[in-house]
């Protein structure tokens, strides 16, 4: 008897440490990632005609926020927002997200909306 309990023991601990790592396997799923859009940024007031014509002014502050030339980035931006209706996130870059506003070039084929 003392043979078999000497089987049954270790057999019984060994299921019993196997059983919650088979529950841990089964209950802990990766959690679902989010959908993000290209870059991860804001969609509203990033596409072309998003924005009302109200909006530019907040948008084109936040757009030439860290430039040297305050004056001129917010007249063509504000500029630029008034035909396109969007303003492209962040402070640099980001343009493709507003084709208008990335398409609109100066008579020397430089950018036009900064």
């Amino acid at each position: 008897m003392a043979r078999k309990l000497g089987f049954v023991i270790p057999s019984l601990f060994t299921l019993l440490l196997l059983i919650p790592e088979n529950q841990a396997m089964i209950t802990e799923a990766p959690a679902p990632q989010p959908q993000a859009h290209p870059g991860n940024l804001p969609a509203y007031g990033a596409r072309e005609g998003s924005l009302k014509p109200q909006e530019c002014g907040p948008r084109c502050k936040e757009r030439c926020s860290k430039t040297a030339y305050k004056k001129p980035c917010m007249f063509f931006c504000q500029k630029c927002c008034a035909k396109c209706l969007c303003v492209p996130p962040g402070t640099y870059g980001n343009k493709q997200l507003c084709p208008c506003y990335n398409n609109w070039k100066t008579k020397r084929g430089g950018p036009k909306c900064p």
